[in-house]
């Protein structure tokens, strides 16, 4: 069974004048992070990287999928977190949100906890990089 979970915290602002000045307040890019590659049953990989305003998860697996999630600060962020094994994850946090926890380090994870091998791309993306 193939499930995919997107999770997004906040509302979404309307109009050019909101997305003008989110556009304006993101700081300077800095390169994604990135992992790809096979992950045995039990194998996490974790990438992480800071962000002041917006941070972006997103991750495939193959087979029967992944478990997923984002950390601020090494906790999980309420609400970003798959509720098992999927094939498919976004999730995404900007300060301008309800339920921004604020600036600082984030870190995406990826753990197989099906009983076979899995395929996954997990990508970090922050301030800048986030469209």
């Amino acid at each position: 069974m193939n499930r995919r979970i997107t999770a997004v915290i906040g509302t979404v602002f309307a109009g050019g004048a909101a997305a003008g000045l989110a556009l304006s307040a993101a700081g300077p890019a800095v390169a994604a992070q990135f992992y790809g590659g096979t992950l045995h049953p039990g194998e996490q990989r974790c990438v992480q990287q800071s962000a002041q305003h917006t941070v972006r998860a997103d991750g495939k697996a193959t087979g029967q999928g992944a478990k997923f999630k984002l950390q601020y600060q090494g906790a999980t962020v309420p609400g970003t977190g798959s509720p098992g094994l999927v094939t498919a994850y976004g999730a995404e946090l900007r300060d301008t949100w309800a339920g921004w926890p604020g600036a600082g380090d984030y870190t995406a994870c990826v753990t197989n906890h099906g009983t076979a091998d899995t395929n996954v791309r997990l990508t970090l993306t922050t301030d800048g990089e986030v469209g």
